[in-house]
């Protein structure tokens, strides 16, 4: 049983426009308005989007293709489909009794 089961409506939606911005190639809307903010606070704004430019130098390696973008939208998808095909699952055990 989930602790939260009301949470998976604020989870899913964000894991869907991940899904879709990783996948589409899109840039999130909220890069350009980080960028007109740093521009009005003095600061220089940076060329790609949010992701690329704080958290893929973190956690990917350089030289990140188009099709390794696609391989890992496509991964989030099926481990996200999965854990919450495992927690649908034992919920559906656990009140069967």
């Amino acid at each position: 049983m989930m602790k939260w089961p009301g949470l998976i409506w604020i989870h899913l939606p964000a894991v869907f426009w991940g899904i879709v911005i990783e996948l589409s190639g899109w840039i999130c809307p909220l890069t350009p308005l980080e960028n007109w903010l740093r521009r009005k606070g003095g600061e220089e704004n940076y060329q790609f989007d949010f992701v690329a430019h704080y958290l893929l130098p973190m956690l990917y390696p350089q030289g990140l293709t188009r099709r390794s973008q696609i391989l890992l939208g496509v991964l989030v998808l099926l481990v996200n489909v999965a854990i919450y095909g495992w927690v649908r699952g034992k919920q559906k055990g656990s009140t069967v009794q």
